[in-house]
Parts: structure tokens; C-alpha cells; sequence
């Protein structure tokens, strides 16, 4: 999501669709940024404000040059009627990106359990279910699938802004660090026995922006921000510390938090 705003070229137009406070940060200040949810949220993180339903959006057609729904598809009550205006709403030759929860992941299972549905009200458990619904409701070509890894940041402490749900207590009350070595369990078990309990979800790439090409996946998420790096890409940005053992740690390059390192 991230690369895909860095590369739009200035004046480009960008929708945050059921976007809450802001589903993703940038510096740049050449884009035009429009978030759109239903309520606007008293903290916000940049750009235009819109209150108002997706299913009847109030923009002109073609207006966005990139259409951005992150783990939000899965909270519309009224799911065609959002598609559509998705693809309404994009300029042709533009690029939708959209990230859901696979409802069959322990992840997801453990966060709808914690959260009392979480207001999910689509459950997806096959990508082919996102892409034949944007296909034939939004006409648009799908670009690219990459599988989305947990860092289970939604359990930690230091993300409630009120008072956590007494089942936290299980998960070690969210200790930051407790859950990293969580995360780091699960992705070692997957590695080996071939499980998929790290996994998450997915992200698509539909319209005239494939899906980033790279021989190594996001596995290093952080338990804090929820930030996707690969191995490679931490340690160019000199994001891993030099001569550890075997039991490695980076530093989010997007919010500073400690995090084990884990391999594909």
C-alpha cells in the first residue's frame, strides 16, 4: 500500500476507503489524501475528512487515481453497493488496493472472539471470493495477490486507548514483548511443520498496478504498528543490529518498536 502512494506521480488523488483515523501515513504533501467513513474520528492522521455512507459516496466518477481499502471490505453492511461505487469513483487506468482478514485464520478467529464479531460482517476465507466480487461488480483486472502475515497488534497494551477487555489477561495482559515471541513461535512452527497460524489474510492489487515483485514475503510484522517488512529490506535500512546470536531483533523502521526477527 505504502509503495503504491510513494510512486503516484504529484497531483495524484487518493481515496481512504472506511478509513477510521487514517489507515496509513504519508509525508508527501503533492497528493491529494480524501478519507471516508462514516463518522469522522476525533484523532485523525492527515487529509481531507469525509462523512458519509460507501455505498453512495458522494464523488464524481473517475476522481481517484488510487482507491485504498484497508481491512475494511469486511465491515461494509452493504458489500455490492460498496464495490460498485469503488469502481465508480476510479479513473480508468487507476489502482485499487484492498487488504481483508481470512475469517478461517486463527488471527482472525482469536480477534473476532476478543472483540464480540469485531464488526465483521463479511467473512472471506478464499481470495478467489475478493476477486471475482471486484471483477464483476468494479470491472476491474486482478493485478496480484500476497498473503498477509499477524503480528497480533491488536492484542497489545499499548494500542487500547480505553480500558482492554478482561480476556487480554490470557494473552499476558499484552505485554509487548510476550507477544513478539508469540509471533515469533508461530511463524517458526509454520516454517517447519508447514501450519499456517501466523497467517492473516490477504492484500489485492487490482487495476493497472500489479502486486510488488519480490522473492520474499512481509513475514516480519510489527507487534506494535503492524508494519509488513521482509528479512531483506530490514537489514538495508540497517534495521537489525549487528553481531547477535541466533535469537535476532529488529526495530520497526516505522515506529521504533523491538520485534523478534523471523525468516520465510
Amino acid at each position: 500500500m505504502l509503495d503504491l502512494i510513494e510512486k503516484l506521480p504529484p497531483g495524484s488523488r487518493v481515496l481512504d476507503l472506511g478509513a477510521g483515523p487514517g489507515s496509513f501515513r504519508t509525508d508527501r504533501e503533492d497528493l491529494v489524501v480524501v478519507r471516508l467513513d462514516l463518522e469522522v474520528p476525533a484523532s485523525r492522521n492527515g487529509g481531507c475528512y469525509v462523512s458519509a455512507d460507501a455505498a453512495k459516496m458522494p464523488f464524481a466518477s473517475a476522481a481517484f487515481d488510487l482507491v485504498v481499502s484497508n481491512h475494511s471490505l469486511e465491515h461494509f453492511a452493504e458489500l455490492e453497493p460498496t464495490v460498485r461505487e469503488t469502481g465508480r469513483v476510479m479513473r480508468p487506468g487507476g489502482t485499487l488496493y484492498i487488504a481483508v482478514p481470512n475469517a478461517a485464520t486463527l488471527t482472525d478467529r482469536i480477534y473476532r472472539w476478543l472483540a464480540r464479531g469485531g464488526g465483521h460482517v463479511n467473512p472471506f476465507r478464499k481470495p478467489e471470493e475478493v476477486i471475482s466480487l471486484v471483477n464483476r461488480l468494479a470491472g476491474l483486472p486482478h493485478g496480484g495477490t500476497r498473503i498477509l502475515y499477524s503480528s497480533l497488534s491488536f492484542l497489545n497494551a499499548h494500542n487500547f486507548r480505553t480500558r482492554p477487555p478482561r480476556k487480554i489477561l490470557l494473552f499476558a495482559n499484552g505485554n509487548e514483548r510476550v507477544l513478539a515471541i508469540l509471533v515469533w513461535s508461530l511463524r517458526l512452527i509454520d516454517r517447519h511443520i508447514g501450519t499456517r497460524l501466523s497467517q492473516y489474510g490477504w492484500s489485492f492489487y487490482f487495476g493497472a498496478s500489479p502486486a510488488p515483485h519480490t522473492d520474499q514475503n512481509w513475514v516480519n510484522v510489527c507487534v506494535r504498528c503492524g508494519s509488513g517488512h521482509s528479512e531483506g529490506f530490514l537489514k538495508k535500512k540497517g534495521a537489525v543490529p549487528p553481531l547477535q546470536g541466533w535469537f535476532k531483533w529488529y526495530r520497526c523502521p516505522m515506529c521504533k518498536c523491538w520485534n523478534v526477527l523471523t525468516y520465510e
